[in-house]
């Protein structure tokens, strides 16, 4: 087995970090001590939780601009939009889960019955293992983090090895913040040590985001035993553009949600379907902002488009790109629309003449490539939409919300968009269908995965 592992800078194909992989005693250790802080941290009010959690999110904000070029040297997103990850998303997630946690966990009552009391409590599990990904390290991270321990949980956190200093920050800001030593950790482990993990009976929940792949393989893991297990896998998320939408608008979106952190989002968007009356409008404006990217240096704060986080997964996406040309498909990016980089830099795509024969129609690419397609009508959109084994995100482009809401109801799809994409509001619950997962975050439900209903059914003495 290995015992150390290396963050190669996508940014300059260097040694950013190394770090060694937990020995068993350490392991033993943190579970050890996750578990005795559980009985104790289970026990603290939700007020004085929120304190603690508040202060974590205050650590994060102060420390964004250095940690967002970490984040840039570790997995190339360009440093104009690295510490938004945590001054927007990870602060309005975070600060949205705390606020409701009190009302979130609250028992629920039962109608009155004379002679007896009787509600439900939300009690939490125990020790939460989040396993998360590299793509977007702290967002996806905090959405399971933050309300786990918010419902009095303990949480050991692995993080992806591109990414391992976020975990590492995370340990940082919690023991700046105050909390008890125990309640959070984090382990830089194998993936043989994360199977061994995964099947120890001190873990009471888990959570997963990354690949299907991935998420069977700690579904497997896990098949022994009893415990909540959400996965987030993957995606191949549509867009329509109807026939009564604002194309210009449309257009400035679903090129950001294409191509914003190099499509390496499980709902970026891949595959578009415009409605014939506006499909050559829509494709022209599509290509000319498409090519207004700017590709380089993601240290530079004019860069728009980094490198792939992985030249493996740069080179796979454009093999898939070649292979869908073979077969018909045709590249509207040229050689010369953007400078000629060694991979893991990956110019944008935009391809025509797809079907749904073609792999890159039908797999998912996490990588900068918007596959385009002309529909006759809605009902051809919807069918198309619905031709995938992913199901996270689905956007329907209109200026009417009837025929948004109609044509949603007959998508399967965890989040049902209209003129937005890409996005991730922390007041509706975070799910997928189909192949894109089990399980939810976020929103009040997203506490259902930290706690279990204890019933209490009391009879008043003498009734």
């Amino acid at each position: 087995m290995n015992k150390s592992f290396q963050i190669i800078s996508p940014v300059d194909s260097r040694v950013y970090i190394e770090r060694e992989y937990a020995e068993s005693e350490k392991i033993e250790s943190t579970l050890a001590d996750s578990v005795k802080a559980f009985n104790t941290w289970r026990q603290v009010p939700i007020a004085h939780r929120a304190e603690v959690c508040m202060r974590v999110v205050d650590y994060f904000k102060n420390n964004a601009e250095k940690w967002g070029l970490e984040l840039t040297m570790q997995m190339g997103r360009p440093i104009r939009y690295s510490p938004f990850e945590i001054l927007n998303g990870f602060s309005e997630r975070a600060g949205y889960m705390i606020r409701i946690a009190e009302q979130a966990l609250s028992q629920i009552t039962a109608t009155e019955k004379e002679g007896f009391h009787r509600y439900i409590k939300k009690e939490p599990l125990g020790t939460a293992l989040v396993l998360a990904p590299w793509n977007y390290p702290y967002l996806t991270a905090v959405n399971s983090i933050v309300p786990a321990i918010m419902a009095g949980n303990t949480v050991i956190l692995k993080h992806s090895d591109q990414t391992a200093l976020c975990a590492e920050h995370f340990e940082e800001a919690f023991r700046e913040a105050g909390l008890p030593e125990g309640v959070f950790g984090y382990l830089h482990l194998t993936h043989e040590q994360v199977a061994r993990v995964l099947k120890d009976e001190r873990i009471s929940s888990v959570v997963f985001t990354g690949s299907v792949e991935g998420g069977l393989a700690v579904q497997k893991a896990v098949s022994s035993r009893f415990i909540p297990v959400a996965l987030e896998l993957g995606g191949k998320d549509p867009a329509y553009v109807a026939g009564d939408a604002d194309i210009p608008f449309a257009v400035e979106n679903l090129v950001d949600g294409s191509f914003f952190n190099s499509g390496q989002s499980c709902c970026g968007i891949e595959r578009i379907y415009v409605h014939h009356s506006r499909y050559d409008d829509f494709l022209e404006k599509f290509i000319r902002l498409t090519k207004s990217y700017i590709l380089g240096d993601p240290t530079k704060k004019e860069t728009t488009l980094g490198p792939m986080a992985r030249i493996s997964n740069a080179k796979t996406a454009a093999d898939a790109v070649k292979d869908a040309i073979r077969q018909g498909a045709i590249s509207h990016i040229k050689p010369g629309d953007f400078p000629d980089l060694d991979l893991p830099w990956l110019a944008p795509q935009v391809l025509t003449g797809v079907n749904h024969s073609m792999q890159i129609m039908s797999e998912e690419t996490f990588a900068p490539i918007a596959c385009i397609s002309v529909v006759e009508n809605d009902e051809e959109a919807v069918k198309l939409m619905n031709d995938s084994k992913y199901g996270l995100t689905a956007s329907i482009w209109t200026t009417d919300s009837e025929r948004a809401v109609n044509l949603g109801n007959k998508i399967d799809t965890g989040t049902l968009f209209m003129n937005r994409c890409d996005y991730l509001d922390p007041e509706l619950a975070w799910t997928g269908v189909k192949q894109s997962g089990r399980g939810c975050t976020l929103s009040p439900m997203g506490y259902d995965q930290f706690t279990r209903p204890k019933s209490y059914h009391l009879r008043i003495s003498g009734s």
